[in-house]
């Protein structure tokens, strides 16, 4: 093993273990940190007239004003609020610390490549392309103007590609509100500012791996495309790029509570019920008169080799409860040892995330029994999601369906 990796995965091992109970568990979303990336004598990218330092803080306050001036029940924590350089580790502590529900860290871009454009929002995973591992890169590099380094990051070494492989093993309880709340970001960029959309992606970031709640990195735009430099210094795409983040986080919180105020709905209906139920929302804000039902739904797959699923007997339009389980970058199939022990497991795919879920009960009560069952087997993270016709759909579609 490569002295690098070895060291890295004793790190893991080490990661202070920070008790901290999904946001839906606790009431929705209470805490957000903002991350201004880079600062101080670490510039980050720098284009023909601006340092992508100072055009991270002036977005991430913004970000944080909306949210104060608009929601008094949240409480916003910068990682930095003014042009000083912040260890990235210390970034994450900032978070962890604070039990943070949400974890945004703001940055921008940078290639050679001048004709690049857009925004892209990251999430913890292993990268699928050089594009992706070379942006990690890129941002992981601020390591390197920190003092002690190499004892600090245990030998990780940002500019070697072997390096990267532990994120491979990193399988975050927290993946699904990442990617979901990084689509939403996504869609707001396109829409609202009207920038092109790179999509959500997977890489490996220091500061991600650190983070115990659901974070994003969010990369507004390139400062090495000329056209999109000067709207990223520009007062209106500041403050355009703030508003989108924002209406994400409005929505995004929006459905943590709603998924909050069910879980107390089937647990006030049914004295047995335990634990807290979790039943997927939308996560994306939408425009007036935008149709919110229009979420692209991922299609059940069926893992090859896997024995394939019978179909499904009920009526259709009929509902469909299962009990999510594990969420992937990669597929492991629905033979992976960790499904051992349990009986029909199916895979579906969303935002880029591989999902696989157990059971298939035709009532809620039934699927919260099973999600018991689940728990207890170690599933710790497991929580329940509705179908129709083989499709996942949102908790407003199901309520409305059921006349709720």
């Amino acid at each position: 093993m490569l002295p690098c990796i070895r060291h890295l995965l004793v790190l893991l091992l080490v990661l202070p273990c920070v008790a901290h109970l999904p946001a839906q568990q606790r009431g929705g979303i209470r805490t957000v940190v903002i991350d201004a990336g880079h600062g101080g004598h670490d510039p980050g990218a720098v284009g023909r007239m601006a340092k992508e330092k100072n055009i991270n803080l002036s977005i991430a306050l913004k970000v944080g004003n909306l949210i104060q001036r608009n929601m008094k029940d949240v409480r916003v924590i910068y990682t930095r609020d003014r042009d000083r350089f912040v260890e990235l580790y210390r970034r994450a502590e900032i978070a962890n610390e604070n039990r943070a529900d949400l974890f945004i860290s703001i940055h921008c871009n940078a290639n050679k490549n001048k004709t690049l454009r857009g925004a892209e929002t990251y999430i913890m995973g292993l990268h699928k392309s050089e594009a992706n591992l070379n942006t990690a890169k890129l941002e992981n590099a601020s390591i390197l103007l920190e003092s002690d380094y190499q004892s600090t990051y245990n030998g990780f070494d940002p500019n070697s590609d072997e390096s990267y492989i532990v994120f491979s093993l990193n399988q975050n309880s927290n993946l699904e509100q990442s990617s979901e709340f990084a689509a939403a970001v996504q869609e707001q960029m396109e829409e609202r500012v009207g920038l092109n959309n790179r999509g959500v992606r997977q890489a490996g970031f220091i500061v991600l791996y650190k983070t115990t709640m659901p974070s994003v990195i969010v990369e507004t735009g390139y400062l090495s495309n000329p056209v999109e430099e000067k709207f990223l210094i520009s007062d209106k795409g500041q403050e355009y790029i703030a508003s989108a983040i924002y209406r994400a986080f409005r929505q995004f919180k929006k459905n943590q509570e709603e998924m909050a105020t069910t879980a107390l709905s089937v647990v006030k209906k049914d004295p047995i019920q335990k634990e807290s139920l979790r039943v997927n929302t939308r996560p994306y804000d939408s425009s007036p008169g935008t149709n919110t039902n229009s979420t692209t739904q991922g299609q059940p797959l069926v893992y090859p080799g896997s024995q394939p699923t019978a179909p499904d007997p009920k009526t259709p339009g009929e509902l469909s409860f299962r009990v999510q389980i594990a969420v992937t970058t990669t597929d492991i199939g629905t033979r992976a040892p960790k499904f051992s022990a349990l009986k029909n497991v199916r895979m579906y795919k969303q935002n880029g995330m591989y999902k696989y879920t157990t059971g298939d009960e035709a009532t809620l009560q039934g699927a919260t029994a099973l999600l018991e069952q689940v728990r207890r087997k170690g599933f710790k993270d497991a929580f329940v999601v509705v179908f129709r016709n083989n499709q996942r759909i949102s908790q407003e579609e199901a309520n409305r369906i059921l006349g709720k």
